[in-house]
């Protein structure tokens, strides 16, 4: 179904420009964005001097994805010491700029712990801000390395699941090289898949409100050469009726002790139409996304977004202004009330497996989470 409706071209990176990095020039350090706000239309990035300005990226999604939002933050409180500004206060601002994405918070301790660290030691705020600023460095490194593995490990799973492969893949938001230090997660794993010649077809939902699927998977499936189709997220449902679906792969914002997901808006419904149809379910996240303080899915702080979001709609090129009005084309009656959650929550027994760089998590249970934790801790 559908195949003519392949799209192709170079095998290569999804973007050229980085989506995060850090730079340093005469006037002082910076920390430079991809703004994924203004993609497809346009490359344009986005060059943050201290952490308020990084906190209103975040905040608008022009920097988003769990694992970037990890990295973010750490380079944020790096960005925070080198300049002299107060690193509590910009750690704590970082930290709280976005409440369901757990790796926020981790990258933001982890950078911090590090600059304490140094200071503790006897070290100088210029000793501790390098402490920080290689703190968040070695995350970075660190999830590159993550995305490759989790990769390899998601096609392992797939081809043991779907043996013969001509995978037929539904993905959901956007979880490729815009997310990660690497090739990203749930896409990393349709993109090896692709490389080794076993995907057939990338099912990219479109992803309301903000459209990160159609924005910027479609954009990262496009560049890489994958046959890929785009759906409005209303129709996944025919698509899994009329068997088109082998697998579906998705990312996470957080993963509490007992293997609930959260993840963005729309993923819950996937996995029911996946156990009712007998396709697998499949989530990829590195370890940083699993939160063991985090008892079950009903603790998870689900973001609300701004109702303009959903009662209005705006062209990746025209810039967003004002607070609550969007500056977009209103498509609903003024004063109209929007029920605007970014993220919804998957219970465990929905999920087929959890696939991190340690390793597939499958029964996902409270233990197997608990060892893989602490296996990569080892």
């Amino acid at each position: 179904m559908a195949d003519q409706y392949a799209h192709s071209g170079d095998d290569k990176r999804p973007t050229e420009i980085p989506a995060i990095r850090w730079e340093e020039p005469p006037e002082g350090p910076v920390l430079v964005l991809l703004d994924q706000t203004r993609l497809p239309a346009e490359e344009v990035e986005l060059v943050c001097t201290d952490a308020s300005a990084l906190v209103e990226a975040i905040r608008s999604l022009a920097v988003r994805g769990a694992p970037l939002l990890g990295i973010a933050g750490a380079y944020g409180v790096a960005l925070a010491a080198v300049r002299g500004f107060d690193v509590d206060e910009a750690a704590a601002s970082l930290a709280g700029a976005r409440p369901t994405a757990v790796n926020l918070a981790v990258g933001v301790r982890r950078a911090h712990s590090g600059y304490e660290a140094a200071l503790a030691k006897g070290g100088d705020v210029r000793q501790a801000a390098a402490a920080a600023l290689a703190a968040a460095r070695q995350l970075h490194r660190e999830d590159a390395e993550a995305s490759g593995r989790m990769a390899e490990h998601g096609v392992a799973l797939l081809d043991e699941l779907l043996p013969g492969g001509g995978h037929r893949i539904l993905t959901h938001c956007n979880t490729g090289s815009l997310v990660s230090g690497g090739e990203g997660t749930a896409f990393a794993v349709a993109l090896a898949a692709h490389r080794a010649g076993r995907l057939r077809r990338l099912w990219v939902d479109e992803t309301r409100p903000l459209l990160q699927g159609a924005r910027l998977t479609a954009y990262e499936a496009a560049r890489s050469g994958m046959a890929y189709t785009l759906l409005t997220d209303n129709a996944a449902g025919s698509l899994f009726a009329a068997g088109e679906v082998d697998a579906v792969l998705i990312g996470a914002d957080r993963i509490t002790a007992d293997g609930s997901v959260a993840n963005k808006i729309g993923s819950y419904p996937l996995a029911v139409l996946a156990r009712y149809h007998h396709v697998p379910f499949i989530v990829v996240a590195p370890v940083t996304t699993v939160d063991l303080d985090t008892a079950d899915g009903a603790a998870i702080e689900v973001e609300q977004r701004p109702g303009h979001e959903v009662t209005e709609v705006t062209a990746p090129q025209v810039p967003v202004v004002g607070g609550e009005a969007g500056g977009g084309i209103p498509v609903a009656p003024l004063g109209t009330q929007a029920y605007n959650p970014a993220f919804d929550v998957t219970p465990a027994e929905l999920v087929t497996a959890i696939v991190t760089e340690e390793g597939a998590v499958s029964p996902v249970t409270a233990e197997a989470l608990a060892e893989v934790c602490a296996r990569s801790r080892r």
